[in-house]
């Protein structure tokens, strides 16, 4: 990944430490027991494909998954993290691209074991599936192109404008909100979040609004076109999503996760993928 500048790593440590007082219940909503994880542990892994972890994941969503330069490799945080959770499960790792709109009726029809595509644990998911431990923190961010003679600096500013954002995402539930709460705009959705960095780079839209993990990741270049004006309280987590009741992987998945931040290899994916630590606040 290419260099952050000061100013947006010191707004990401300003996001960090604010995601941590919502952690502790999140992850009691989300945690195994302690009783399953002990007796989950104790049973043999079972996925899918024997010997295979299947990943969905959607593979458009910079830094967290996207395609390699060569066009055909998977990158990125989710793509990393997934491959040391298999391997150290005894799995091979193997990554399922699967368009935004379809992801979680993936998991629940069996065409993979979990999702681990930057997915916002939410309370009517948690109604819905099973979820590991949060593994790091998001907020909702403003994007512009520089220059701009946009003055919005906030979602509730964008009246009379063209905004866009990726349809059926926390960020689609955030504007949905807004829009019935009387802001008045027009919606431009699209299927993935790199459509409407083109959009706006065009000049066919007048703003985006996204995850901030991938605002940075647009914004990080010297010669990056786009500014963030805003960004949100980091109320948001994300967690790996895997079909209700199969608590065995579940748990299986949480205590590699815990290892991963035990020995510090959580810390060192973020540190290759954004230059900073971006995961310590998920497990305060």
């Amino acid at each position: 990944m290419k260099k952050r500048i000061m100013f947006f790593a010191f707004s990401t440590a300003v996001i960090l430490l604010s995601v941590v007082t919502g952690l502790s219940s999140c992850q009691k909503k989300t945690a195994v027991s302690n009783s399953e994880v002990s007796s989950a542990a104790e049973a043999p892994i079972q996925t899918i494909k024997p010997g295979v972890l299947l990943i969905g994941m959607e593979i458009g969503y910079p830094p967290m998954e996207y395609l390699d330069a060569d066009g055909k490799t998977p990158i990125g945080f989710d793509v990393s993290m997934g491959k040391i959770i298999a391997e150290r499960m005894g799995l091979k790792p193997e990554y399922v691209d699967t368009a935004w709109d379809g992801i979680f009726a993936g998991v629940e029809t069996g065409k993979y074991d979990c999702i681990m595509s930057a997915v916002t644990i939410t309370a009517e998911r948690l109604a819905n599936y099973n979820f590991t431990k949060p593994y790091i923190g998001n907020a909702q961010a403003l994007v512009l192109l520089k220059g701009s003679t946009i003055t919005a600096r906030s979602p509730e500013e964008l009246g009379g404008l063209e905004v866009a954002y990726q349809a059926e995402t926390t960020t689609d539930i955030y504007m949905t909100k807004l829009a019935k709460d009387g802001l008045q705009f027009t919606e431009r959705e699209y299927d993935k979040v790199l459509n409407c960095f083109d959009e706006l780079k065009l000049g066919r839209v007048d703003a985006i609004v996204c995850d901030s993990l991938v605002a940075f990741d647009y914004i990080a270049p010297a010669d990056s076109p786009f500014e963030i004006v805003w960004q949100g309280n980091a109320d948001e987590t994300f967690g790996i999503c895997l079909k209700k009741g199969n608590d065995v992987l579940t748990a299986a998945i949480d205590e590699t996760l815990d290892s991963m931040f035990a020995d510090g290899t959580m810390l060192k994916i973020s540190q290759d993928v954004f230059k900073m630590d971006m995961v310590s606040a998920a497990r305060k």
